[in-house]
């Protein structure tokens, strides 16, 4: 393999490219880009390199590498960017860490337009605005929107078939657009000082919001001065927990990069017009990259996912492609945008602030970590395992009455929910309600994929004690798996025995193991149980609104596929339907009051049935 490796290194051109590194099973697992490919795998694989490092780590994995030469340095930056978000390599660092950021878009293309959540950026021609860092800052954002500009909550589809205002415009919380009569110019001005509050051009908003109240005080207008005071006071009360960062009032990024222990945290503060407006950090594995590379391939990133560019971007290392990205941000601004490193100054004191939050994010971040790995340790020795129960997949059936069973497999990597690996189960075959039937379906299709197509567990858990442990151990000999890994059964405390704790039960013993001092073991496997629990039931439910919207609208004369789905696309299912009234029903397309009485006469029945 070596040799082979060593004659495509050889055969290497000093053109510009991307290299892309193979493991022994031909995936990629690392993406890079050189001005001169020849120059950086020499790095890689003529260099010597030091036992014990990263770099050594990676060579030692890397089986087989492929090039793809470019015509210049920049079009090597764009292609490594796409490939990276193609292949998803292992060790190249990722902003998404398995995710997409949420953001806020704005569509002023529309007559009346809405604030939205979205995880995605899309070419079409819309405001985004972000990535924040968590639901709950974009969640906090959006409520302070909608509190002072009042826009539009519905979704396109309600907005256009509403006949009545809903709770929103009852609470003043709504203009009411879908059935008040406000002009779009005047919705509009609305929206524009929206998106100019969420650019952090808050005293421009207020100055034009004190010239409009002005008005209408002019004009005796009462009612609408007070609700412009109304709004300028909550801007103002933002505005005060504002903190002016820059005399200069100019917007910048400030990224600060603290790292330790093969993780790192970047800080992001969002300076607008001098005000720090926000503070977001963005955890990140190290990977096989040195510090500055990781906030290289970060700014990069970022920078994709965010539609609104500042003249100044402040770093607190200096990265190897600034030119690269000075480029592609200004021609994105349509002026200049500078990358800088300050080394002085009121720029210096700003770093060193996102320095500060950063080091302590990664410190909470660590310390998380460390609990999560006690816990595991913990668990091992009460289960008495070889290896550390890195992986632990957990399964829990869910049915009413033996209709719509389901099954739910969720997975804990490293003490934590790896919900790309959560698997759901349609329970098929079975007529009667059978829990034991249900585990031993589910697990026998899981464990029929080979460790080849799916990771198998350090530990398997199973929702239920002895009973549902047998299931797991019968699949086992059925498919002629040896136990390579350890097997629990987790059952609920009897409280009417007196009893305190969940049990565990394992393999080869009646009575369910002494916790004792090891709580915190019991107490991640409880956490997984619970996971498992939840994902199941709402899968179940689910289906069983599917099932029973579907099937009751079908029984319905005079309601068709078309008025099916209109139907349940605004009230998205039975449950908001049922709390329509009777002219509500009526005033949606293609229906008309008669069949609006036989579908509420049809939804009272269901009640009482």
């Amino acid at each position: 393999m070596r040799q082979t490796i060593q004659e495509k290194y050889s055969q290497s051109p000093h053109n510009p490219g991307v290299y892309l590194m193979k493991d022994a099973r031909g995936k990629i697992i690392y993406v890079g880009k050189a001005k001169d490919l020849k120059k950086r795998l020499a790095s890689y694989f003529i260099s010597k390199q030091v036992p014990g490092t990263k770099t050594a780590a990676l060579i030692e994995m890397i089986k087989d590498f492929d090039l793809v030469i470019t015509a210049s340095d920049h079009e090597a930056f764009i292609l490594e960017a796409n490939l990276i978000k193609e292949h998803n390599p292992k060790y190249n660092v990722l902003l998404k860490d398995g995710k997409n950021y949420p953001l806020l878009r704005i569509d002023m293309n529309e007559p009346y337009p809405a604030i939205q959540k979205v995880r995605r950026i899309k070419n079409d021609h819309a405001l985004y605005f972000g990535p924040y860092s968590s639901a709950l800052s974009v969640n906090r954002t959006l409520k302070q929107i909608q509190k002072i500009f009042k826009l539009r909550k519905c979704q396109n589809t309600q907005f256009q078939n509403r006949s009545r205002p809903c709770l929103n415009y009852q609470i003043k919380a709504c203009l009411g657009l879908c059935c008040n009569e406000i002009e779009e110019s005047a919705y509009k001005k609305q929206v524009k000082d929206a998106i100019l509050f969420l650019r952090g051009k808050s005293r421009q908003v207020v100055n034009r919001l004190q010239e409009e109240m002005k008005g209408h005080a002019e004009l005796q207008e009462f009612e609408k001065a007070a609700q412009v005071r109304d709004a300028i006071f909550a801007i103002e009360n933002i505005m005060e927990k504002q903190v002016v960062v820059c005399p200069d009032l100019k917007d910048r990024d400030v990224m600060g990069l603290a790292w330790d222990k093969g993780k790192a945290v970047v800080t992001v503060m969002m300076v607008r017009s001098g005000l720090l407006i926000d503070t977001a950090h963005y955890p990140l594995d190290l990977g096989f990259k040195a510090p500055d590379e990781v906030l290289s391939a970060f700014v990069d990133q970022y920078y994709e996912k965010t539609r609104f560019l500042p003249g100044f971007v402040l770093l607190n290392q200096v990265i190897e492609n600034k030119k690269e990205i000075e480029e592609r941000l200004t021609l994105g601004l349509g002026k200049k945008v500078v990358v800088h490193y300050p080394e002085r100054g009121e720029k210096k004191r700003l770093i060193n602030m996102a320095l500060v939050n950063a080091s302590r994010e990664l410190k909470k971040i660590l310390l998380k970590e460390e609990e999560e790995l006690a816990s595991m340790v913990l668990l091992k020795s009460v289960m008495g395992m070889e290896n550390l129960p890195r992986r632990i997949e957990c399964f829990d059936n869910s049915n009413i009455s033996g209709q719509d069973p389901v099954s739910s497999m969720v997975v804990f990597t490293n003490g934590r929910p790896d919900k790309s690996a959560y698997r759901k189960y349609i329970i098929r075959d079975i007529e009667f309600q059978d829990d034991y039937a249900y585990m031993y379906q589910v697990l026998e299709r899981r464990f029929s994929k080979s460790q080849a197509e799916m990771v198998w567990p350090d530990l398997l858990v199973v929702d239920g004690g002895k009973g549902q442990l047998g299931m797991a151990l019968a699949v086992l000999k059925d498919l002629g798996i040896d136990e390579s890994f350890a097997l629990a059964g987790l059952a609920k405390k009897d409280k009417a025995k007196g009893e305190v704790l969940d049990k565990i039960y394992v393999p080869g013993r009646s009575n369910p193991l002494n916790i004792g001092q090891s709580k915190k073991a019991l107490y991640l496997l409880e956490r997984v149980r619970d996971e498992a629990h939840r994902f199941a039931i709402t899968f179940q439910r689910k289906r069983r609104e599917k099932r029973g919207g579907l099937s009751f609208l079908d029984s319905i004369s005079g309601i068709g596929p078309k008025k099916k789905k209109m139907l349940l696309i605004h009230y998205k299912g039975v449950e908001k339907m049922k709390r329509a009234s009777l002219e509500e029903l009526s005033a949606l397309p293609g229906m008309n009051k008669d069949l609006a009485t036989v579908l509420l006469a049809e939804l009272k029945r269901g009640e009482t049935v």
